[in-house]
């Protein structure tokens, strides 16, 4: 059985009508009136078990023995695993590349709201027939003799070419979260710290997953005019007393930080399971908070994705947070922030907070989360941060030239 969505006088609902639907397994028919197999099929599998096993590209990438050639965007919600996916096929036979732009999914839109100057486009479509050419057809291209990574490093607005993924050239380094009296908001005292932290009290928020986080741009995917995607301004989500805001001092001197992005949270819920949100966002001079990429950690899947496990009510507990990848120089004069909470809304669907079984929950209720900053529970995002680049080197050499 297939949807018919063509049917005379079928109209497309309101997208908020079947992304806060529950229970999960009816979704399909509150947005279209009629029954998706297809979604019914995910929702008999909420957990990563053998029938996602067996349909897996990432598990079954070793069996790819053909050059492969992908194109994404730090703003495109498949950037993560075309880089991902270009990891695991570089140790297998055959030529592999990956180019990365400051793009969306459609690797060609410009934003309305941020401009990676005149070098941010590329042409995709020329090097892909070159790679056609090469491969399928012996022509001569210049692609075999190419770095195998390139990607587009946004703040310093230039393209790099790379040898490998991610960059063995950098430092993990943590900055720590920490508030004198409290992060909840932008008006809040949140810190983000290269030192250690000292005793501090836990930072606390209401989440309740009738009134969640808004998304706000980002990785996300496919159409702007329902879901905008890319950079965008983040403070009217940074208002909100349920989001915690952490941000570094002004910053010195050119910071890049290109690579995975994670977040380690300690963390206790008075519920049985909730979310917890990770957001780096690179701050202007002028208040601009300019979101980079984001991630978040369902409770229940924090130790396995396979074998799914409830909290203990007020117990803490360690959560590693996947926040995605980048390529961003944060600028002189610059700040780095991180935004915690519970939702991102709809990059993310929202959590009941009940543990009840998710396909088939159809209540939710309000929780309290609590993030801890002591000592004994350094709660921190590490940064992949480059110590020297090409960029760096010419902004010193043309500053000495001067």
């Amino acid at each position: 059985m297939s949807l018919n969505l063509r049917a005379p006088g079928f109209k497309t609902p309101a997208f908020e009508q079947f992304t806060r639907h529950l229970p999960l397994r009816t979704a399909d028919r509150a947005a279209t009136g009629q029954t998706s197999p297809m979604w019914q099929k995910a929702a008999d599998h909420p957990a990563d078990d053998s029938f996602w096993q067996s349909i897996s590209v990432r598990d079954q990438i070793r069996k790819v023995r053909v050059p492969s050639m992908s194109f994404g965007g730090w703003y495109d919600n498949f950037a993560q695993s075309d880089l991902e996916a270009y990891t695991a096929l570089s140790v297998t036979p055959g030529f592999h590349r990956v180019v990365i732009g400051p793009w969306p999914h459609n690797m060609s839109m410009m934003f309305a709201d941020a401009d990676f100057g005149p070098h941010s486009s590329a042409a995709v479509r020329t090097m892909q027939l070159d790679w056609m050419d090469f491969w399928l057809k012996g022509r001569t291209t210049a692609l075999p003799v190419a770095p195998p990574v390139r990607i587009f490093v946004m703040g310093a607005n230039e393209w790099r070419d790379e040898r490998e993924w991610p960059l063995a050239r950098a430092k993990p380094t943590p900055f720590y979260l920490g508030a004198k009296k409290s992060a909840n908001g932008l008006g809040g005292d949140g810190e983000l710290s290269r030192n250690a932290p000292k005793k501090e009290e836990p930072d606390r928020f209401v989440f309740d997953p009738r009134n969640p986080a808004p998304t706000r741009g980002g990785a996300v995917c496919c159409n702007p005019s329902v879901f905008p995607w890319g950079p965008l301004d983040q403070r009217p989500v940074e208002q909100r007393a349920d989001v915690l805001v952490y941000s570094s001092s002004v910053l010195k001197k050119d910071t890049e930080v290109t690579g995975p992005i994670r977040v380690v949270l300690y963390v206790a819920t008075s519920a049985p399971d909730t979310d917890f949100t990770a957001k780096l966002v690179d701050v202007f001079p002028d208040g601009v908070a300019r979101n980079l990429t984001d991630g978040m950690l369902r409770a229940r899947y924090r130790k396995s994705l396979s074998k799914p496990e409830l909290l203990k009510p007020g117990e803490v507990t360690s959560f590693k947070i996947d926040a995605g990848v980048t390529s961003n120089v944060f600028l002189k004069g610059h700040q780095i922030r991180i935004e915690v909470s519970s939702s991102n809304f709809p990059r993310f669907d929202v959590n009941p907070n009940t543990g009840e079984p998710l396909n088939n929950n159809r209540r939710s209720q309000a929780v309290e989360n609590t993030i801890y900053l002591d000592t004994k529970h350094p709660s921190r995002i590490i940064l992949p941060v480059i110590i020297a680049t090409l960029f760096s080197i010419r902004r010193s050499s043309a500053a000495k030239a001067r």
